[in-house]
């Protein structure tokens, strides 16, 4: 019997192709830069694409840039592929992970013990969750809202009445505040989990292109089509999920967590991973009156801003570009002049503007569209940073803020859910818009003075940002563009602390604090991909101490 030869994947960095290019033409590209034959591949696979629409020399030429993973015969070393070695061109790329992990307690898995309890049903709970049972550990997932498809029911109701449901909204529920957003997926953090949790989501639905794409979208549509298949995948390997089940508080003994206090009774843990969402304020509060360590911690806040999908497309490409779709951007303005950066946050091309909101009475803006960005409207949002030094010390004091400023911006909106709206040339030049046009956002709009509700800080830091902003697009800071107030929960103002490499909470051993409304997130694939890790820290850690339930 023939042995096989040994094979080795190589990646090519940064290498440039075509809008259109086809795969065939990539694959016998990328063959070329490295001295192989492209009938001499075993496998070819795109690790990276990016979009690269700069101008240069005056003249915009739109092309991807690649960085592709050649799988060839291992004992092959063509000249061109040690030139590429040798310059930082070409590495070996890394071997390809699973979810699971070795040498996990059997204490873990033993039968009887209580589950492991995951609080949340966002990414980071969700990925937790599909960690722990892959590697056969008995997961009880609760989510205080509803599953995916009665939460769309009580949104329909909330755009209907402007009556919120604290527990069934866009926050709250199946999915998570990415839900109801663009799906961003992509993240800038190189994570070797991130390949499997992304092969995850392609096995429920999602296009392939997330596995490779800088700028991977799911889309709010197909999201609400995924997540009944990965809710389904997850109770196949396991999971037991229970929604409409809120925590209200922790049992506490000898400094581990024994149960949980629910809405629908106690509730015994091995251990729990406490994945609650950056809105969970009141969950916030029982679990630090509970000896659950918060610290106040940075984060960002602005105003969500709206502009024709046509001038987006037109100062990114130069105009439509069908074969690309709609365009989007990330602009950044730097630090300086004594002010923080400023930057854009969740675009959404193709979307439209909705209310982020869980409380009565508070105001909070956020974007969303469709897998196929059919909207004509282009919304982001644009934000800069508050520390303790803006807001102060205390724990909950970015809370406070957040919560001061949601009330003010909804007060001015008529208290009716209107969202208060200038004109970005207005904000710019500091002078009311006489009448605003009418947005995508769901309540309407009203003219209002948002560069005097914004704190003097995020009013100066988005005045810089717009005038460097308007030479990358022109005409975004026209009153083409009409800022749409309050973005404020773009990520939390809270951390709770926890062992930087055990994951544990500070002083209690079996609890694990992750994603967003912990501190250690800032979108969906962050969230997962640290619900994901956290949960293999669990596994690694000391057995767990069980009291039988049968």
């Amino acid at each position: 019997m023939q042995q096989q030869a040994p094979l080795a994947t190589w990646r090519l960095f940064q290498l440039e192709a075509p809008v259109g290019v086809s795969e065939l033409e990539l694959r016998e590209a990328a063959a070329r830069e490295l001295g192989f034959e492209p009938g001499a591949l075993r496998g070819m696979r795109i690790a990276r694409r990016a979009l690269d629409a700069r101008v240069r020399s005056g003249e915009r030429r739109l092309r991807w840039v690649c960085h592709v993973d050649l799988i060839v015969d291992a004992r092959r070393r063509p000249a061109r592929l040690e030139r590429a070695l040798r310059s930082g061109r070409a590495k070996e790329a890394p071997p390809q992970v699973g979810v699971e992990i070795d040498g996990v307690d059997p204490a873990w898995r033993a039968p009887g013990a209580p589950p492991v309890v995951v609080v949340g049903a966002g990414p980071g709970g969700l990925f937790a969750a599909h960690v722990l049972a892959r590697n056969g550990v008995r997961v009880l997932l609760l989510e205080r809202g509803p599953r995916v498809e009665e939460r769309g029911r009580h949104v329909v109701r909330f755009h209907r009445t402007r009556a919120v449901d604290p527990e069934r909204n866009l926050l709250f529920g199946e999915g998570g505040a990415g839900t109801y957003s663009d799906g961003k997926i992509y993240t800038r953090v190189d994570d070797p989990l991130e390949v499997p949790l992304l092969e995850e989501l392609v096995a429920c639905g999602a296009p392939p292109e997330i596995l490779y794409d800088s700028s991977a979208h799911i889309g709010t549509d197909k999201l609400h089509r995924i997540l009944p298949r990965l809710r389904a995948r997850l109770e196949a390997e396991g999971v037991e999920l229970r929604f409409e089940t809120r925590v209200e508080g922790l049992v506490l003994e000898q400094g581990r967590v024994r149960a949980l206090r629910t809405s629908a009774g106690e509730v015994a843990a091995s251990a729990v991973v406490l994945a609650v969402g950056h809105s969970a304020r009141d969950t916030w509060r029982t679990l630090a009156e509970q000896g659950v360590a918060f610290a106040a911690k940075p984060f960002q806040l602005g105003l969500r801003i709206e502009h024709s999908q046509e001038l987006i497309d037109r100062g990114r490409f130069g105009g439509p570009q069908p074969v690309l779709g709609a365009a989007s951007y990330n602009l950044l303005c730097r630090a300086s002049e004594g002010l923080p950066s400023a930057f854009s946050f969740c675009m959404c091309p193709g979307g439209r503007i909705v209310a982020s909101v869980n409380e009565p009475g508070l105001l909070c803006t956020n974007g969303m569209s469709n897998s196929k960005h059919s909207s004509a409207w282009a919304t982001s949002a644009l934000v800069t940073t508050f520390g303790p030094e803006h807001f102060g010390e205390g724990a909950f004091a970015g809370v406070d803020f957040q919560r001061s400023l949601e009330r003010r911006f909804f007060e001015a909106g008529g208290s009716d859910y209107t969202a208060p709206a200038q004109g970005a040339r207005d904000f710019l030049e500091g002078r009311a818009s006489e009448r605003v046009r009418r947005s995508t956002y769901t309540f309407g709009e009203r003219p209002a003075r948002l560069d005097e509700l914004l704190p003097p800080l995020g009013r100066d830091a988005l005045r810089r940002a717009l005038a460097v902003f308007e030479r990358q697009i022109p005409h975004f800071s026209s009153n083409e563009g009409l800022f749409v107030g309050l973005e404020s929960r773009s990520s939390g103002p809270v951390r709770m602390l926890r062992d930087a490499q055990r994951r544990s909470a500070q002083g209690i051993e079996n609890l694990y604090p992750v994603g967003e409304g912990a501190g250690y997130a800032g979108g969906i694939m962050s969230a997962a991909l640290d619900g994901a890790g956290s949960a293999q820290a669990l596994l690694r850690s000391q057995a767990p101490v069980h009291r039988r339930v049968d």
